[in-house]
């Protein structure tokens, strides 16, 4: 039997119905505003019948009769009188009123709880925006906090939410330590376990303090509306980017402003190194660009130095050319890719020299993502074999025109132990995790704009691209599709965006052996600089 299809007003999805529970709280809020009169005078009649039923129920029974005597001639005598009905009913409606009227008191200024706040808050700089010689001091022991201190804000447990801040003109806003101390004393004063946004207006000598929020945790790998060449890597707050996306979280459509980075021969920012602790989403980051890289056509190099097997999900799927986890594979590996980055470029300037556009596979992307390499390199180097790391001189110092992206991903306690050209070339910097501002500064080369705090969820830190500014990130919820610890709709929503695996012998060879890329990098052609590379006419068509 056919199915019969669904009714339109549940097939169209949840945009319809969003769009109808708008229109009914505007109709709601407008209907609201039309009534307030009515719904005012409706307060005030129960409020002076509510009064009336305490007057009657605390009269003494000896005395109701007579009340009700003179009551029922008062009502006669006003309906005997001209207009006197008329008369009775506007004071009626205008004593409901009166009556029925919004009696929230305006709040004027802080509580006493908001007050003792503000005023130890003013002590505690006392000693960093003063000094003997003011003959005015604006911060003094003793002084009026009210002077220094405008547009506050508390939360409803009473801590600071935000807080305007005047200080004198002789104080060094322009050194980074003197900023950093008052921060720090800000941060400790209004409640820890919040991230805060120091905004400094030298110019004014005014600071601006606010508590931010949190960024969504709940957006989970999906289809990201970006053209190739350019990797979302995570999302940040609304004011640091001028650009928002679409995107999914949970069952609700929403936009919000991402960190994207662009690759490509064009980008200033081709290589990118990402640092954090175990378990600060690292592996998360690395599985959400590679399924970006294979959307847009790119193919991929995976190097799991862990040895987690957190990357068995993309091995043998399309584009995926290898996932090495031991130190002899990856040395194959990254000697191929070097070659690959070598024979792309005397391809490139070949087809250049003629006229010609570069090849087609030539400008295919190529992905080398690197999970922890200082480990093998050690294991390599302890085996007697050369350095792992320093086959990645190659592509990063070559790979931009080659359309070759080198992703490295360590842990702080093993950055020594990474070479000059990773930290030469990799203008693009991520930290995740739980980090102290020293070591958020020594990656980025700037101190972040807010304070760290001691717990983040996973994915959570901080990215600079090139000489931009430092953006708060959240990494989007990539976990291990094999992992049963996690959340069955983030695995699902990995699951459908990893591509399928290709057909024995159909298509290009996807082997995630060292032996076929070493074979193939042998019949690709010899490495630049060789004696025997071909030359090629200048007649050639």
């Amino acid at each position: 039997m056919a199915r019969r299809p669904l009714p339109r007003i549940l097939s169209s999805g949840s945009t319809s119905l969003t769009r109808g529970r708008d229109l009914a709280r505007t109709a709601a809020d407008s209907a609201t505003d039309v009534l307030h009169p009515l719904l005012v005078i409706g307060r005030g009649l129960r409020i002076l019948a509510a009064a009336g039923r305490r007057r009657w129920s605390t009269t003494p029974k000896d005395k109701r009769g007579p009340a009700l005597f003179l009551g029922a001639a008062c009502v006669l005598v006003v309906a005997l009188l001209p207009y006197g009905p008329l008369l009775a009913l506007i004071t009626l409606m205008a004593t409901a009123a009166w009556h029925g009227r919004d009696r929230t008191p305006a709040k004027t200024g802080p509580s006493d709880a908001e007050t003792e706040r503000l005023g130890s808050l003013y002590e505690a700089l006392v000693p960093y925006f003063s000094v003997p010689d003011d003959p005015s001091p604006l911060f003094a022991h003793g002084g009026d906090w009210d002077k220094a201190f405008s547009d506050y804000e508390f939360d409803e447990a009473g801590r600071l939410t935000r807080l305007h801040i005047r200080y004198p003109a002789y104080f060094t806003d322009g050194e980074a330590a003197s900023r950093a101390r008052i921060e720090a004393l800000l941060h400790a004063k209004s409640g820890r376990g919040r991230e805060y946004l120091f905004d400094w207006d030298e110019e004014g000598n005014q600071l601006d303090l606010r508590v931010l929020a949190a960024l969504p945790t709940g957006i989970a790998a999906q289809p990201f509306v970006t053209s190739p060449g350019e990797t979302v890597l995570g999302f940040t707050d609304a004011g640091g980017v001028q650009r928002t996306l679409p995107v999914m979280e949970g069952d609700e459509p929403r936009d919000v402003p991402p960190v994207i980075w662009r690759t490509g021969p064009r980008s200033t920012e081709p290589h990118l190194l990402a640092v954090g602790q175990p378990g600060s989403g690292i592996s998360s980051l690395l599985r959400s660009i590679a399924l970006q890289a294979l959307r847009h056509g790119g193919d991929v190099l995976i190097v799991d130095g862990g040895g987690s097997g957190e990357y068995a999900c993309l091995s043998g799927r399309g584009g995926v050319l290898a996932v090495e986890c031991g130190p002899t594979g990856a040395q194959a590996t990254l000697e191929w890719a070097a070659q690959e980055t070598e024979r792309r470029l005397i391809a490139t300037h070949r087809a250049r020299e003629v006229g010609r556009p570069a090849p087609e596979d030539t400008r295919r992307p190529l992905w080398i993502l690197l999970d922890q390499p200082s480990v093998l390199a050690h294991l390599a180097v302890s085996g007697g074999g050369p350095d792992l790391l320093a086959q990645l001189q190659v592509p990063l110092r070559h790979g931009r025109p080659a359309h070759v992206t080198v992703v490295v991903a360590e842990q702080f306690g093993h950055l020594e132990l990474l070479n000059d050209a990773v930290w030469q070339h990799t203008r693009a910097r991520l930290v995740l995790g739980p980090a102290a501002v020293q070591q958020v500064t020594d990656v980025l080369g700037l101190p972040p704009h807010t304070t760290p705090t001691a717990q983040v969820p996973p994915g959570r830190g901080y990215a600079r691209l090139g000489t931009g500014p430092v953006h708060r990130l959240q990494v989007p919820a990539t976990p291990d599709p094999y992992d049963e610890a996690v959340h069955p709709a983030y695995r699902q929503a990995v699951l459908e965006l990893l591509p399928g695996r290709p057909a024995p012998g159909g298509g290009r060879d996807r082997s995630t052996l060292s032996k076929p890329l070493q074979e193939q990098s042998a019949a690709q052609g010899p490495a630049l600089g060789s004696p025997e590379a071909p030359e090629v006419p200048a007649e050639a068509s």
